[in-house]
């Protein structure tokens, strides 16, 4: 699958948004990925997080025990990466917050991904990274569909993505669409 090809698949399902959005690192675009608008279709779904395993192989190549992913955004990212990979699913979830592990633990010594559906600045897939390793876990790669920091959100493990793209961001005070009156939109993530 290519970038063409994924860029076809997130406008068809209406997860490619135009318009004025606020976005959860608190800047503001005039385009917004709403991956979940494309999650909500299980052939898509499948479809994205099977070429992303594909696109991931050379950092599997030492075996994955599971996949953990930040809820919500990337809860059916990382449910249908582990389901291609044949491994167990879990996930973070907000705590007063910050994202803890509620439901789950991590187990030490074992090997993780971690799934996303779309990084900007990386705030919760780092949350997550660290989550696995305070655990004693290790992050063996990161799994994103969309990283929209166009390769600037690094992290100490490695991260693929399917595409990389960097619309236009702008902090609020000096963003052009507040300036002509827009209000911005959170569609959520």
């Amino acid at each position: 699958m290519n970038e063409t090809d994924v860029l076809t698949v997130l406008a068809d399902t209406g997860a490619m948004l135009t318009g004025h959005f606020e976005l959860r690192s608190g800047l503001h675009s005039d385009r917004f990925f709403q991956c979940a608008n494309a999650l909500r279709y299980p052939e898509a779904a499948e479809t994205l997080c099977r070429a992303l395993v594909e696109k991931m192989q050379p950092v599997l190549q030492d075996g994955i025990d599971a996949v953990i992913a930040p809820a919500l955004g990337g809860l059916v990212v990382g449910h249908e990466v582990a389901r291609v990979l044949g491994v167990m699913s879990i996930f973070a979830e907000k705590a007063d917050g910050v994202l803890v592990m509620r439901r789950f633990k991590i187990e030490p010594g074992k090997r993780y991904v971690v799934a996303e559906d779309v990084v900007t600045r990386g705030g919760r897939v780092q949350e997550t990274v660290d989550i696995v390793r305070a655990g004693g876990g290790v992050v063996a790669g990161i799994g994103v569909l969309v990283d929209r920091s166009a390769g600037n959100a690094q992290f100490d493990a490695p991260m693929v993505s399917l595409i990389e793209m960097a619309p236009t961001v702008w902090e609020p005070a000096v963003c052009p669409l507040c300036k002509t009156g827009s209000k911005a939109e959170h569609p959520g993530s």
